[in-house]
């Protein structure tokens, strides 16, 4: 008898484990893709790494083993950084945004908003938004008129009878870098409050097996203002509930596991931009008796930047790549000599002059300021086409002219030069503020600061002298055509929309403008962006010999030439590289 009941015990036992279930979820998630939904630049006309057609290959295998368990997400920033994405903006807007079509071909689960998304004006973001056949995400995007989120702060998605709560945030920031025009009537709330608030109702409301934050912030927070941006690997350190937070915006690659203040681990994961990488989270869950008894997560970066490209995809938007290869290979005017930003950081330069040169043009104002946009680029001599306007001009800004006094100007170049140059204290010190050791960019050396804030100015005369402190280094001489500056003047100055909203800090920091008087310094604004301008600039003159203006250098030169030719080959490698 006892044999018997201890076989019954054992089969009992057998039957109770034999209910246990193991369920496999795989998370596939992009971010800051920048409109590289094509394996090839079309800015610099040629075959590149990423792209969504390589992420759609990617997906496609992982889908062919574990089916409808693979959930597919982004994190946003995708509207803008390719001619592909600007023509679906700005140029196309009647039909389906590219974007849209492409990720419902390729099934994305959740989308979420960046702040290049933002910055496409609301009637762009809203008709991609409409276009997609997925839940977009953005919990502390709020309609000021209702006081309620534009968009579903979350989602639920139900996988293998796994329950997963998606929840999307974006920095705040938004307002410190576009004008209120482009996102006039929202708000963006602070990203840990509203963490908090969510995951308590998705905890009460829900009751989720899995939580996942899907966060536009990168994860080494700076206060912008009363804003803080880049918070997310704060939330998942301060806001007990999520299992995993794919975070992006500052694109720089991340897998680790943080533990939050309750103790439990949290995966953080940050795929970077372009789509050179995608994150790929395995959530591996036990139940028993649809109890869950066990959670593993973890978490890899999966390089593919020469990896397969999906022919389907490509045969698929065939029509469409035809129709941006038109568009950005159709001619505006042409250059007699090659322009480069490498010289944009040593004095003087063809390149930004350039910029300078039609800003003041477009506007009438009395000076202009402008930045190199991107770090290493040229256009060169011949024929211009659509595609070089957007090395010549990077981002969708509009222009602005605001009034600032001579001795803000002053102040301001002040700050941006100190971002750039050391103070020399002998001839064989270093001039430019750089790194010490290369960042692995081509084994080469790499600025300390980012290059897009390292304003100079035309429409004055001044020198910039390196052996001397901030407050000292800027001299201005004389207006251009040699008139007085005068510091206690009011000056109309031409600028970006991203430096007149406060980006970098320019204006705030180093002008001493408070940011909310901002808005009020500003007396004109474009309702185009600024590239749209230089384009039709170009194509009323048809042909250009863009120079140097030579209104500014540095001094002394007797220090500065030789350690700027040891340090340009530091920058760039020879001349001829």
């Amino acid at each position: 008898m006892k044999k018997i009941t201890t076989y019954l015990s054992l089969c009992l036992l057998f039957m109770f484990t034999s209910q246990a279930q193991e369920v496999h979820l795989k998370l596939i998630v992009t971010s800051d893709v920048h409109g590289n939904y094509f394996p090839y630049n079309f800015i610099d006309q040629k075959e590149w790494g990423g792209s969504l057609a390589r992420v759609h290959q990617y997906v496609e295998e992982q889908r062919a083993k574990l089916g409808e368990n693979v959930i597919l997400i982004d994190n946003g920033d995708i509207l803008q950084g390719q001619p592909t994405a600007y023509y679906s903006n700005f140029m196309d807007t009647t039909s389906t945004h590219i974007c849209a079509s492409i990720m419902n071909y390729m099934k994305y689960d959740i989308g979420n908003v960046g702040n290049h998304d933002v910055e496409t004006g609301r009637n762009v973001m809203e008709r991609w938004i409409a276009d997609c056949k997925f839940p977009v995400l953005g919990a502390n995007i709020i309609d000021t008129q209702s006081g309620e989120p534009l968009l579903p702060p979350y989602k639920i998605i139900e996988r293998g009878g796994v329950k997963i709560a998606v929840l999307g945030l974006i920095t705040p920031a938004i307002p410190v870098w576009l004008p209120e025009n482009l996102w006039k009537g929202l708000r963006f709330d602070d990203m840990e409050q509203t963490a908090a608030k969510w995951i308590q109702t998705i905890q009460e409301l829900e009751q989720p097996d899995v939580v996942v934050g899907v966060f536009h912030a990168g994860q080494h927070p700076k206060q912008m203002g009363k804003y803080l941006d880049n918070a997310s690997v704060l939330v998942a350190e301060n806001i007990p509930g999520f299992d995993v937070v794919v975070f992006g915006h500052d694109h720089i690659k991340e897998c680790k596991q943080v533990e939050n203040v309750g103790g439990d681990p949290v995966l953080v994961i940050n795929p970077a931009n372009n789509a050179f990488f995608v994150g790929d989270v395995d959530i591996k869950l036990s139940f028993d008796q649809n109890s869950l008894v066990d959670k593993e997560v973890s978490g890899k970066l999966v390089n593919l930047t020469n990896s397969k490209v999906s022919k389907a995809f490509m045969k698929h938007f065939k029509k469409e790549y035809k129709t941006i290869e038109r568009f950005v290979t159709a001619k505006i005017g042409t250059f007699e000599n090659t322009i480069s930003t490498r010289d944009a950081y040593f004095g003087s330069s063809a390149f930004v002059d350039l910029i300078h040169s039609l800003q003041l043009e477009i506007t009438g104002a009395d000076i202009s300021f402008v930045a190199p946009l991107s770090f290493d680029v040229e256009i060169a001599a011949g024929d211009v086409f659509v595609s070089d306007m957007f090395n010549l001009y990077k981002y969708e800004n509009t222009l602005y002219v605001m009034e600032l006094s001579g001795q803000e100007i002053k102040n301001y170049l002040e700050m941006s030069y100190d971002l750039w140059t050391n103070q020399m204290k002998s001839p064989n010190d270093p001039l430019l503020l750089l790194k010490e050791t290369p960042s692995g960019r081509d084994e080469r050396t790499v600025f300390k600061n980012m290059t897009y804030n390292f304003d100079s100015a035309a429409g004055i005369n001044y020198e910039v002298n390196v052996t001397q402190e901030r407050g000292h280094k800027i001299s201005i001489l004389s207006m251009a055509d040699n008139t007085p500056f005068d510091l206690n003047k009011t000056y109309r100055v031409a600028l970006n929309s991203y430096r007149g909203n406060g980006g970098g800090e320019l204006l705030t920091k180093g002008a001493g403008i408070a940011h909310k008087d901002l808005t009020s310094r500003i007396v004109f604004s474009t309702d185009k962006d600024l590239r749209y301008y230089l384009m039709e600039e170009i194509k009323k003159k048809k042909q250009m010999n863009p120079q140097p203006l030579n209104q500014w250098r540095m001094v002394p030169a007797n220090w500065v030439e030789p350690v700027a030719a040891r340090e340009y080959k530091l920058l760039f490698g020879d001349k001829n590289d």
